[in-house]
């Protein structure tokens, strides 16, 4: 079986009546003679396929014919579709002209004629505004498939699971040809799945594990990673494949003496290779197993490169497993794959080759794009290479995935580049004939560029059979999107004119415009543009071919190009929207929402941003609106549209934006921040209610009681505020790092009433970890970590002081019981959490703030250590005695100076509670004085440093010129003169 089967399938009685190469006994005769009369520009060549159809099948009295000819049907359209694939995707190429087989001769009688008809099919394939790559060869064999499984009629909603995955498919091929996603065809597509869901349970482990990686194959492709991961870890259950990402010595360089550890993927798959095979079938192979192959049936695979580098190895040279433990504990990987070689692992079945490569594209599409993200996703793609599958396409998806992986290190730069320019030959060379059948015999084949690389050998490659047996589960890329991707690595690269080339030839003129755009030369980018929209008024009849480059010495201007083509390319939205960036037009945006029928979210999505930008908030809410009309599952539009209700003040809306970015992305930080920012403006009255400063009036203690498990009844005058709190928890915890949304989660935390004291405590150290090396003590919050302190000391019992001088209380504490026996009492939960905050991490960064150390000096005392509690009034003086200018006697320093007679006040005072109070063991039977035989008391010339304290002061206000009858001055000649009359 092979391309002979396509080619015979498609020249069958059935499919020839169905193409209209002739007439059917049983079908409408008359659905022929009409064929010619239908304009290709209205579809009709794919109508005249559904009428046909329908003949065929009304022509069946009995039901067992209908279900064989909507079986052969399907055949035709499978074939249909995997030749189209077979011709632009994987090759080899087709030994047969497409057009002859699927044309009628009278319908398509010139070369001219087989363009205008693909260009019109290409056109109708436009869905949303999103149109198709303009020179996609072979188009007709994907209408025919497509216009076959989206017949209602024939394979209607209730089909077959096998027809409903066929159209799945078809579909999905449909929305990978667009440029972008199309939303139309996206809940298509899930229509369809959802169907399928219960079709799952019923199939073999061998097919439902296909089908679990072809979803989640679909899933990727919409942005839905954390669908395509559940459905992965199911698919990798079904083939019951075992990996682990761990690490093993080894060495990386060639000049490395020690082996360091080396980021592996150890994987086994159920089945183990045998006698050198590998079964191809993909799981659990039986004695009924259709496909299996030799591995020296396959020892040709694609070109894979060596790195060639002075420094690097071209792979990780391990150590020998003799007794080296691995990095992962033994509860995290099975002894199975600790017992392997990294550097010679078993032969992987295919389907768990390609979960393999799914889980790396999930990591890169769910983690930053960074160089830790890279390295943790290399090791995926090195497994299936080194020891994966020899499978044709799934190699060539694996080089693939290096390839983009390794494009960001200059050591393995120039692998990367050529690796892609040799799938990019491999991919060209077999999906491109020696003759095109839209080419006359006169015309040469321009299209196809030349090869980088030798040509391989038609022996030394694979068969259609095998490139195509997975391509539902790898869809990997056209040869347009290779090649294209090529030319933006070497845009990446500064290879600029090799970039244009490639895009020049591919007529992608939208990529042409943006590459020159990118590179300061918009003039140049916005002409190219416009050549795709405009002729000239003056050169009507001999305006420029818009498919041509422009050379730099043409000297047409932009100005002159104002009448619209008639028609405008199938690409005319996404065009118009470039021109709009370009010339920062709104009324490009508008055109482009007009040409696709209302249907170009983008178009809208660019209007809002372009309103957003000049403060129209009220135009951008009503243009992001229209855009989720027609594309309700777009995340960054759902963002933006609640970012615009947030500035005018729509909380209501904003709350409902916020909401519906979080349903289609869960792990968006800043969405859940911003919801929040909405949900406590909803409470405003509820806002200042009891914060941190009020005790808990309920009395019992328990702080660790999330608030958010709490039962709110609706009238609840803090439900807006508790969900807020929830809503920045989450956003704290998916993004660490950042101090806004911690600061936001302290904030909302101290409106609640009882707070969650605990979560208050730890987005303060948090806040202290993010900013404390650039802002110091102002990471602090001292409000709120005043009212802990006071929490703290009207809510819990002072503990016993510490058993000798220098000790700091550690939270362990003796008491004697009345037997003689010692009990120990470990603070926990709030009350630990909160000594450990201010002692270990705020006071070190105490410098100048002056509550900070009274809220030390608070806290001191509940702790029964009064020489630590002086010491800190003793700081906060000084702090306050140093700040300049409060001794000038100026208007402007009379808040400095009330600071500084206060802070002598207080410190006064302190001397006075604690200079003689015992530093050993707190307040004694004797009132806490420290008398002849006890321990030292705290400051035995407390007396002495308080008067000094005093005069001190005073001495400095009145040189600084202080009147004596000021207020401050009074109240300290009070105090000096009270303890003169204690000292007497």
């Amino acid at each position: 079986m092979g391309e002979p089967t396509s080619s015979q399938l498609l020249h069958s009685p059935t499919a020839r009546a169905l193409l209209g190469h002739e007439d059917n006994n049983n079908a409408n005769s008359s659905s022929s003679s009409h064929l010619e009369s239908l304009p290709i520009s209205n579809n009709g060549w794919m109508n005249q396929i559904g009428l046909r159809a329908q003949a065929l099948l009304d022509s069946k009295e009995e039901s067992s014919g209908k279900e064989d000819l909507l079986e052969e049907l399907h055949r035709i359209t499978t074939t249909s579709l995997d030749s189209f694939l077979q011709s632009n995707v994987t090759g080899p190429p087709l030994t047969w002209h497409s057009a002859d087989v699927l044309f009628p001769k009278d319908f398509c009688k010139s070369v001219e004629q087989l363009r205008n008809i693909r260009r019109d099919l290409i056109e109708n394939l436009s869905v949303d505004g999103e149109a198709v790559y303009k020179l996609i060869p072979n188009i007709e064999l994907f209408c025919l498939a497509k216009c076959l499984l989206n017949n209602a009629a024939l394979f209607g909603p209730r089909s077959t699971a096998r027809y409903s995955w066929a159209r799945v498919t078809v579909n999905f091929w449909h929305q990978k040809l667009l440029s972008e996603n199309a939303a139309s065809l996206q809940e298509s597509i899930y229509r369809d799945l959802d169907t399928l869901k219960h079709d799952l349970n019923s199939q073999d482990r061998n097919e439902k594990a296909q089908r679990l990686i072809q979803r989640a194959t679909i899933h990727t492709q919409h942005g839905f990673d954390q669908k395509a991961r559940e459905d992965l870890a199911r698919a990798t259950t079904e083939t019951g494949l075992k990996f682990k990402l761990t690490g093993r010595l080894g060495k990386r360089t060639k000049y490395q003496e020690k082996d360091l550890s080396q980021l592996v993927v150890l994987a086994k798959s159920a089945d183990s290779v045998e006698n050198g095979t590998v079964t191809e079938s993909g799981v659990r192979p039986t004695s009924t197993a259709a496909h299996s192959d030799p591995l020296n049936n396959a020892t040709f695979k694609p070109l894979d490169l060596d790195l060639n580098d002075d420094t690097l190895l071209n792979s990780i040279a391990f150590s020998k497993p003799l007794s080296e433990p691995s990095l992962s504990s033994e509860a995290d990987i099975s002894p199975a794959l600790a017992a392997l070689d990294p550097s010679n692992q078993p032969v992987l079945q295919p389907l768990d080759s390609i979960i393999l490569l799914a889980y790396a594209s999930s990591i890169t599409n769910t983690s930053p794009s960074d160089g830790l993200t890279r390295e943790e996703t290399l090791p995926y793609a090195l497994r299936v290479l080194q020891d994966g599958s020899s499978n044709w396409q799934i190699y060539t998806q694996a080089l693939l995935v290096r390839s983009r992986i390794e494009g960001y290190k200059s050591r393995t730069i120039e692998r990367s580049v050529l690796q892609l320019q040799a799938l990019v030959d491999q991919v060209i060379v077999e999906t491109t004939s020696a003759k095109t059948d839209d080419q006359s015999d006169g015309e040469t084949q321009d299209a196809a560029p030349s090869t980088f690389f030798p040509k391989p050998k038609p022996s030394e490659s694979a068969s259609a059979t095998e490139r195509l047996r997975y391509l539902p589960q790898l869809a990997s890329p056209t040869r347009w999107e290779i090649e294209a991707e090529l030319a933006s690595r070497w845009v990446s690269l500064g290879g600029l004119r090799t970039a244009l080339e490639i895009y020049e030839r591919l007529q992608m003129w939208a990529e042409v415009a943006l590459c020159w755009a990118a590179n300061d030369r918009e003039d140049k980018a916005r002409k190219i543009i416009r050549r795709q929209l405009y002729t000239s008024a003056t050169t009507i009849t001999n305006s420029p071919n818009p498919n041509s480059a422009i050379d730099d010495d043409d000297d047409t201007n932009t100005e002159d190009l104002t009448i619209e083509l008639a028609p405008l390319p199938a690409d005319a939205p996404r065009l118009f929207c470039i021109l709009g960036d370009l010339e920062k037009s709104p009324s490009a945006y508008k055109r482009a929402w007009e040409v696709s029928s209302q249907r170009y979210a983008r178009a809208q999505r660019s209007l809002g941003k372009h309103h957003f930008t000049h403060g129209d908030l009220r135009s951008a809410d009503e243009a992001y609106a229209k855009a989720l009309k027609v594309n309700a599952l777009n995340h960054s539009t759902w963002f933006s549209l609640g970012c615009v209700r947030l500035q005018l003040e729509n909380w209501p809306g904003a709350v409902d934006a916020f909401a519906r970015a979080i349903q289609l992305e869960d792990q968006d930080a800043e969405s859940w921040s911003n919801m929040a920012a909405a949900l406590i403006q909803l409470d405003t009255d509820a806002s200042s209610v009891n914060g941190v400063d009020k005790p808990d009036e309920a009395g019992n203690g328990d702080d660790d009681e999330d608030v958010t498990a709490v039962n709110t009844p609706k009238s609840d005058p803090q439900k807006h505020v508790r969900e807020a709190f929830t809503a920045l928890k989450r956003a704290a915890a998916l993004k660490r790092d950042s101090h806004r949304i911690w600061q936001n989660l302290l904030n909302v935390a101290v409106k609640l009433s009882p707070p969650p004291y605990t979560d208050i405590i730890v987005a303060q150290t948090r806040l202290i970890e993010l900013r404390a090396k650039s802002e110091g003590e102002n990471s602090v919050d001292v409000e709120v970590m005043e009212g802990l302190v006071a929490h703290l000391v009207a809510t819990y019992p002072p503990p016993p002081p510490p058993s000798a001088p220098s000790e700091v209380f550690d939270g362990i504490a003796e008491e004697k019981e009345e037997g003689g026996q010692k009990k120990t009492r470990k603070p926990a939960g709030f009350e630990r959490m909160l000594i450990d905050l201010v002692q270990n991490r705020i006071t070190p960064l105490i410098t100048t703030s002056r509550r900070l150390w009274l809220l030390t000096a608070k806290l001191s005392l509940h702790l029964q250590n009064p020489l630590a509690a002086l010491q800190a009034y003793e700081k906060a003086w000084r702090v306050t005695l140093n700040r300049p200018g409060w001794e000038s006697g100026t208007k402007e320093s009379g808040c400095l100076w009330r600071d500084v007679v206060d802070a002598t006040g207080e410190l006064v005072d302190a001397y006075e509670s604690l200079g003689e109070r015992s530093r050993e063991a707190g307040v004694g039977g004797d009132g806490g004085k420290a008398g002849i035989g006890k321990a030292e008391p705290v400051a035995k010339d407390w007396r002495f440093k308080a008067r000094s304290a005093v005069r001190g002061v005073l001495g400095r206000a009145k040189e600084g010129g202080w009147e004596a009858d000021d207020e401050g001055m009074q109240r300290l000649q009070d105090r000096l003169g009270e303890l003169l009359k204690a000292a007497e």
